[in-house]
């Protein structure tokens, strides 16, 4: 059976994001991906093989949106603004229906309880912090920034505020309860 390896794990990111690692079957997954049982398992392994791969090409995604909100939007505060703002939107609004990032609602609860989760998690979180990182050293080498700018401490605080946004839209907390007090959160990023 021919089929889009990369399709297929897209589809596969969306029934464990929307079902969790335990509550997708391997039906479940087959059907979505538009392959069957044999293929799976030739192709991907088991369950397990499948969804840390599935993990690899999410977190391999360069076009995160929060991300690349802050990294095109050229000046540092409007920057810190626009990731938190896609942020709020990936979370509340995404077309998928899911609510945040796979790696916060899904990944990170089977870190630990699935071998292999953990370092990819990890990686992941260590890779977003490096690339917020590099955008606020940008801007200290340009001026815009102190010198002094704690660049990592700040991008692992946007990261964390992220996450946060997360949590409150997986709580049911809509877009304009989140949004409020954005100025304020830059300020603090900036300070």
């Amino acid at each position: 059976m021919a089929f889009d390896v990369d399709e297929a794990l897209l589809a596969a990111v969306n029934v464990f994001w929307a079902k969790g690692y335990d509550g997708a079957s391997v039906k479940d997954l087959t059907e979505a991906m538009g392959i069957n049982s044999p293929s799976l398992y030739g192709v991907f392994g088991d369950k397990r093989s499948l969804y840390l791969k599935a993990i690899e090409r999410y977190a391999s995604n360069d076009a995160c949106a929060p991300l690349v909100a802050f990294e095109t939007e050229p000046e540092i505060a409007a920057a810190v603004r626009a990731f938190m703002e896609a942020a709020i939107g990936y979370a509340t609004e995404h077309e998928s229906g899911a609510r945040g990032c796979f790696l916060t609602s899904c990944v990170s609860t089977s870190a630990g309880e699935v071998e292999g989760v953990e370092p990819l998690l990890r990686q992941a979180i260590e890779e977003t912090d490096a690339r917020l990182a590099a955008r606020f050293d940008k801007e200290k080498a340009k001026g815009c920034l102190p010198e002094d700018f704690p660049s990592l401490e700040r991008a692992k605080l946007m990261f964390d505020l992220r996450q946060g946004h997360v949590f409150r839209a997986r709580a049911g907390l809509e877009r304009k309860s989140m949004t409020g007090d954005l100025d304020h959160r830059v300020r603090m990023v900036l300070a």
